[in-house]
């Protein structure tokens, strides 16, 4: 998603280790307040320059905006061809600087790669601390606008347009709406007043919302008692289909000795793209079916958690979403001989289906099952009914389609027949 931050360890620990640095006696710049006078002195190490070092000195009757970035964050990748695009057309009224907190052998090896190559003109800082220290964040991309010796805001990526810069520079009220970034450790929209209170214990908290929250990235995470058990999820940003998702696999591990994946849905609603991410006919996402919820309950009843879940969901939203038996054309893994013919020799346990060459070795037939299942485009579901329980050794050159695969898997005494089972399905519909 272009809107979303990156989150990772590697931004936290930067910015921990800031705090140690020479530069340790600047504070956090808070929207409105002035830049620190060495702001615009302080020797900043560089890639792709004439010098190895630069400074903002030069820039300070400009408009600058800081884009903090990542090589492993696809959203900054995706923001670089952009902040190229805008410095070129705006000159020298504006000075566009990525800094990357990622040392400059980590650069120098995304430079060199064939995503990289592309981006090896750009200037960035890198190993940077100082501007983590001064702007502090949580995810990645972030854009720091900087006016007249002034934090004017902070942003996300999809702020920064031609039509934000000239508002900016036209002296024109702005239109850019201050992002600042939430704490995912924190229930959702619940507020720190909550923190003041004393001998209160949280049993029960739901936030169910729809649209986007420019605070906060695409993605989820876990809550977890002082025991250590999940109590709670948190989704954000996501469409309902994501959020169906990962109710659906924890219901199926839990519940039942089927695996679950994208097959097992079965999508029986008017519009099913308000189900997913859109994108709109300029390249940009769609935020309009995100959704974002948080969900915890006691402790006690965390074995619950997810059929909790899905009734929260079914009573707030605009589907039903049921788990159900329902008549479904497989395609039956059954032997064909009493020859057992893949027997494992033991050694080092190794699954990679449904790559060439897809290899079991020392690892169950449902390894294969589960793969073939939720990795390769056959609408099909593979279901095993070979009854053998023991580990083997598999090796299929390839798996273009269901003849070849059919071909090689009869090199074990295997094969695929197509036939109708009940299985066990999410079905999600219209809720009226």
């Amino acid at each position: 998603m272009k809107n979303i931050f990156c989150r990772g360890i590697l931004s936290l620990v930067f910015t921990l280790v800031a705090a140690s640095t020479s530069f340790a006696q600047n504070k956090s710049v808070k929207v409105g307040e002035p830049l620190p006078e060495n702001f615009w002195t302080t020797s900043l190490s560089v890639v792709n320059h004439s010098q190895k070092t630069l400074n903002l000195l030069q820039d300070k009757s400009k408009l600058i905006l800081i884009d903090f970035w990542n090589t492993w964050c696809s959203a900054c990748l995706m923001n670089l061809p952009k902040i190229t695009s805008l410095q070129q057309k705006f000159g020298d009224r504006i000075r566009i600087l990525p800094v990357s907190n990622q040392d400059k052998p980590e650069l120098d090896k995304f430079s060199a790669s064939q995503n990289g190559r592309k981006f090896n003109t750009l200037t960035s800082v890198y190993n940077d601390s100082y501007f983590h220290q001064l702007f502090p964040h949580a995810g990645v991309p972030f854009i720091i606008w900087i006016k007249d010796g002034r934090l004017l805001s902070t942003t996300d990526a999809t702020q920064l347009t031609e039509e934000t810069i000239n508002e900016i520079l036209d002296g024109k009220q702005s239109s850019l709406q201050t992002i600042i970034q939430m704490d995912r450790k924190r229930p959702l929209m619940l507020s720190k007043d909550y923190d003041r209170q004393k001998n209160i214990q949280l049993l029960n908290y739901s936030f169910f919302a729809k649209g986007s929250i420019p605070d906060i990235g695409s993605g989820g995470t876990f809550r977890t008692t002082p025991s250590g058990t999940i109590n709670g999820r948190q989704f954000t940003n996501l469409p309902l289909w994501d959020m169906y998702y990962a109710i659906g696999f924890e219901l199926f591990r839990h519940n039942s000795q089927e695996s679950f994946t994208g097959k097992r849905m079965l999508i029986e609603v008017k519009d099913p793209k308000s189900l997913m991410l859109q994108q709109k006919a300029d390249g940009s996402n769609d935020t309009s079916n995100l959704y974002n919820y948080e969900f915890i309950i006691p402790e006690s009843k965390a074995d619950a958690l997810y059929q909790y879940m899905l009734e929260d969901i079914n009573r707030y939203s605009d589907y039903r979403v049921t788990l159900e038996k329902r008549p479904v054309q497989c395609l039956v893994l059954v032997r064909t001989s009493q020859k057992d013919k893949m027997a494992s020799k033991g050694g080092e346990k190794r699954s990679t289906f449904p790559r060439t060459p897809s290899i079991l070795r020392n690892a169950p037939l449902r390894n294969m099952i589960n793969m073939l299942n939720g990795e390769i485009p056959i609408k099909e579901i593979f279901v095993d009914e070979t009854g053998y329980t023991g580990n083997v050794d598999l090796e299929v050159s390839g798996i273009k389609d269901i003849p070849t695969l059919r071909r090689e898997l009869q090199k074990y005494d295997l094969d695929l027949i197509p036939a109708e089972r009940n299985l066990l399905m999410m079905v999600i519909k219209d809720n009226q």
